[in-house]
This record gives structure tokens, sequence and C-alpha cells, in this order.
């Protein structure tokens, strides 16, 4: 999905990254990216709103290998030349794509005829003399998070269009692009309709948050429960609590998992990872902080700092 401004716009630097960033610093870079832009963490922020934009549209280049090897090929070219209006009689396209190929009819192991064909359609033919295709066409749609695991029919109002039915699939992340095929602008000649591209805004949930597969929730349980140990429940998405184990001497941190309560896409089904965070209270009673003062005189006595200050010690 080859598109006419690609000369102009550089992915890479949008990104922040070098040409040949690997898949998983790219995804990386991009989710780092996204957390800082996206409109939720900066209400009523045009400018962010549009940075958000501009690296979601980057990231589905060069994270789909097709459109990134064609990507650079067409930013290769755009650094070589421009179209520009031939000074002679029998100029043009070919004289500004003529330098390029030093005169050899290649490009980079790319035919000249089959460079072309490629971006117009054609197969060793350069020009295509039939209908041609509808332009695409973008729109973006905000999801609400519970919509965007589990998926729904939605009614989508494109600009200057009537309205269209889109389904959006279940587990659909934040920033992903739906092409739906046939939706975007007619043609002019009688061709095939362009496509529709719309990028997806996910709202954050108040109690999950996604993780790849995996949905995270962090659980606040009782300094009782976490020394003695308790059964406690845990909220799911959708569904009914499940009752989970909280070990004797749990820590804060520590991850309780929940296998198969996690997003469900066509590439498998993640877990639930419950994550413990021991409350303290904001007040403690009187005959309560006695009893503490008990236990912690009881207790062995032991800095539980003291492997901490240890290895700070041993840094200077």
């Amino acid at each position: 999905m080859a598109s006419q401004d690609w000369f102009d716009k550089d992915f890479y630097a949008v990104l922040g990254v070098s040409k040949d960033v690997s898949e998983a610093d790219l995804k990386k870079t991009y989710r780092k990216l996204a957390r800082q832009y996206h409109p939720d963490s900066n209400p009523g922020d045009a400018k962010a709103e549009a940075k958000f934009k501009e690296i979601s549209e980057a990231h589905s280049v060069l994270s789909d290998p097709e459109m990134r090897r064609e990507y650079d090929q067409i930013r290769a070219m755009g650094s070589g030349a421009r179209f520009a209006p031939s000074s002679g009689a029998n100029g043009g396209f070919e004289d500004v794509f003529g330098g390029m190929f030093g005169n050899r009819g290649t490009y980079q192991g790319t035919s000249f005829e089959d460079l072309l064909g490629g971006m117009f359609g054609g197969s060793n033919q350069g020009f295509r003399t039939g209908p041609t295709a509808g332009r695409d066409v973008t729109a973006s749609t905000t999801l609400d998070f519970v919509t965007a695991i589990k998926g729904e029919t939605i009614k989508l109002q494109p600009a200057g269009g009537a309205p269209i039915n889109v389904k959006i699939p279940a587990g659909v992340s934040d920033g992903q692009k739906i092409k739906l095929k046939g939706k975007g602008e007619p043609s002019h000649d009688g061709g095939a309709p362009g496509d529709l591209v719309l990028t997806v805004t996910v709202r954050k949930h108040p109690v999950f948050e996604r993780d790849g597969l995996n949905l995270r929730v962090e659980v606040p349980v009782t300094f009782a429960e976490a020394a003695l140990g308790a059964t406690i429940e845990v909220p799911t998405l959708g569904g009914e609590p499940v009752k989970l184990r909280v070990a004797a001497g749990t820590p804060g941190g520590r991850i309780l998992r929940v296998k198969g309560r996690g997003v469900t896409t066509a590439k498998g089904t993640g877990d639930l990872l419950a994550e413990v965070q021991v409350a303290v209270p904001g007040r403690v009673p009187d005959d309560a902080a006695a009893h503490l003062r008990a236990f912690e005189a009881a207790m062995p006595q032991e800095n539980p700092r003291a492997e901490l200050l240890d290895k700070a010690r041993s840094d200077h």
C-alpha cells in the first residue's frame, strides 16, 4: 500500500531509530512513544495527538516487512531524484529516473520495468493502460477497552462518505490499523475502489492494563494476608472474580498468574497477571499499634535494607 508522500516522510526519523533497526527494538521504541503521546495521557493537546498519529503511521509501515521493503525502495529512489517536468519534447519520466539507474536499466538488482511495474500496478509493462484503482483513505476511531479486547461491529462515518459497519476483531491493540477493502474512494474510470485504513485508539481501563496477550491487574492485600497467607478474590475482565491463594510470606510485587484469562486473538490466548500490592493502613488504632510493637519485638532483629546498603557501599 505505497503512498505518494513516502518520498517526503522519513518514518525512521519520526521514531528516532536507525534504518537497520531490529523488529524488537522498533516495537520497544514505538510502545514507549505511544505511551508518551497517547491522547489519554495528553487530553486536549492537539500537538500530542498529531504526534501520536504520526508515530502510529510510521510504525504501521516499518513493522510490516513487505511495506518496509517497498518504503525503503521508494525512499532510496526519492533520495536520487524527484518527479519534475521535462525540458525536452521526449523527456520526462524516464529522464528523471535515468540517472538513478546509471543508464543500465537496473536499480539495486531490480529491472527498470519491474520496479515501475510494481509501483504502478503493471508487470514489465510500465504504465497501466486499464482502469485505475480509487485512492485509499484514512480514518480513526476510539474504542473502550472492553470492546477492543472482545471485538464488536461498530458504525463508522467516514468524512464525506456514507456510514459503514466495521467489524473490530477481538484483541485489537492501541494504535493498530485495520484495512477495509473497497471502502475507500471510488475509481474515476471504472476501476476498483480504494481501501479505508482505520487507525484504532483504545481508552485506558480503570482496573486492567494490556501487556501483549496478557492482562495485568494490581491486587491489594493486607499485611496479615501477605505475612500469614490467605485466599483472595481477583477480578477478571467481563467475568466473575476468581479465587487465588496468596502464600504466607508473599512480598509486594509478586505476580499470581491465572491461565487463559487474558486476551484472545488469532495468535493465541494470554493470561491474567495479578500483581500483589501490600496495603498499609493510613491510620493504626492505639491497641493495634501496641500489638504491632509486640510483633516487632518478637521477630528476629534484622535490617531488611542491610543488603541494599551493602551493595550501595560496594560501588564507592
